[in-house]
Order: structure tokens, then sequence, then C-alpha cells
């Protein structure tokens, strides 16, 4: 589909990172943008610089672990402006998980499927049917992560698996579309190449109380800060990626119809050769030893 002014873009995770970013770029194409996001000051800090900037923006507050919350989103954007041809289900949480898979916390799987697989979830089922009864061109892009959609990085395998399952939910998706010949189009989203500076390392700060740890962490929570330092005094080079970029590959993708948004890498091409040789030999993972932890 073609992005064009007077368009309806809804953006879930959007008061910061990737999600804002890619608000920003909907706004300049002059889209009307729907910003969702659970943290509600930062959200209207979002929404409020938008609209410093011209742009025509709704926000509202949800959560999308919570259906009742991405149906009422849904109402209202509908009530609003009458159709979407826009949706991103962007928002996304890291675990919190630490230690060996079968020493997690259950709520950490619990809370991490919630808003990472269920989110999106109920996104396409609040919006699709109805952008596909609209009958105008749409386009909905799923976030994933290499971590997990490539390739899981061990040490945080509950994200991993969630994203994972973003990958097939969208496969899935793109081809329930075409069966129905719907002018609707499908992309996942795999933001990178490198390390981004978004809210996911502080994702602990809106955990609803309901998926509350239910033993204490053995270690605290690392900012990306502190982890981009420990890097660098341990001699490894550390490289970001603006999320303007991230935002701008997917406004290039949806123009092209493009399912796979994944940035040029070469990191990321020798995991998926290296994945899919292992499928074809039908070997053991040796892709994951270098994560491989004593």
């Amino acid at each position: 589909m073609r992005l064009a002014a007077g368009q309806v873009a809804v953006v879930t995770g959007a008061a910061s990172g990737i999600g804002l970013a890619m608000a920003r770029r909907f706004a300049a194409e002059g889209l009307k943008v729907v910003l969702a996001d659970v943290e509600e000051g930062a959200l209207e800090k979002a929404a409020d610089g938008l609209r410093q900037d011209g742009a025509e923006v709704h926000a509202r507050v949800a959560d999308v672990g919570e259906r009742a919350d991405v149906v009422a989103l849904a109402e209202d954007v509908y009530g609003r402006y009458g159709a979407v041809h826009v949706l991103c289900n962007n928002a996304g949480v890291g675990s919190g998980a630490e230690g060996r898979m079968w020493e997690h916390d259950p709520n950490d799987w619990k809370w991490a499927f919630a808003v990472n697989v269920w989110g999106v979830f109920h996104g396409i089922q609040a919006f699709v049917p109805r952008m596909i009864a609209g009958g105008e061109p749409g386009h909905v892009v799923n976030t994933s992560s290499g971590d997990g959609g490539i390739a899981p990085l061990p040490t945080a395998s509950v994200y991993a698996v969630t994203k994972a399952a973003v990958v097939t939910m969208t496969e899935s998706l793109y081809a329930h579309l075409r069966a129905e010949h719907a002018r609707v189009g499908a992309s996942v989203l795999f933001p990178g190449p490198h390390m981004l500076r978004t809210g996911l390392w502080e994702s602990h700060r809106n955990r609803p109380s309901r998926y509350a740890k239910q033993r204490p962490r053995r270690t605290p929570y690392r900012s990306l800060d502190q982890w981009e330092t420990a890097m660098r005094e341990a001699g490894r080079e550390v490289r970001f990626t603006p999320v303007e970029e991230v935002a701008d590959l997917v406004a290039d993708g949806i123009a092209a119809d493009r399912f796979w948004l994944l940035p040029e890498s070469e990191h990321s091409d020798r995991q998926i050769r290296a994945r899919s040789q292992s499928m074809l030999d039908r070997a053991e993972p040796s892709y994951l030893e270098h994560f491989i932890l004593d």
C-alpha cells in the first residue's frame, strides 16, 4: 500500500523507542496517528511532542496483554476515525527471568507471553476483520526480534520464545489474508541490525501486580547504560541502530509490501544460514555454541 495523508495508523508500545519513531514517521507522511501504551505519563508526553510538530494524534492507555483494553482501543479508533490503514503491534517487554530455564519464575513466562504474544493476537483480532471489511488498502506490522525470530539468545530464552512465536503468527496471518484476497498486507519486523536504545531494558517498571515475581531476583536489574559500560570495559564494541532507521525500514517495507522487514546484516545472514543448514543436516544446533554458558 502507499502511505498517504489522511490515513490512520495505530501503534502500540508507542510512548517511546521504536513505537514512537514509527509514529513520527507516519505523521511525517501525513497520517493520523493513534498511540497506545501502558505508561500514561510517557504516552502523553509523546503525543504532545507529535502535536507540537503539527501531527493529528490520539493517545489511549492500553495494556495489550488485556484483550478488553485492545478491543476498547479498536472501538475508540473506529468511532473516532472510521478506518485503520496501518496497524503496528509493537508493544513488548523483557521477562526479567534469570538463571536456567527450569529455574525461571512462571510469572516471567506469563507476563512475557501476555504482552509479546497475546498482545499481537489481540491486535490482530480487534483490528484486522474491520480493516478487511473496510475494503481499503492496509497493512499489519508485528514486531519480532533477531533474538528468537532468527535464533535464540539462550540467556534471554523467555523473550526469544515469544519473539519466535510472533514470526509464526505473522506467517500464518499473511497466508490467511492471501486466502481471503484481502487488500491488507502483513510484515514481521526485526529491529536492528544492531542494539537499540529503547525502554525494553526497564520493562519491569510497568510489570502488573498480577504477574509479580513469586520470589525476588537474585541479582538487581541491569540498565542498558550499565550493560553498555560492562561491554566496553570488557573490550567489546557496542553498536546501536537509531530507532529512526527502523521506522524508515517499516515505512519503506509497507510501501513495497515486503513481508520480511529484516535489515541487511552479515551476522543475521550467518545465523539464518547456520540454523537452516543445521535443520537440513539433522544436526546439533552448533549455531548456539557461541552463547552456551559454562
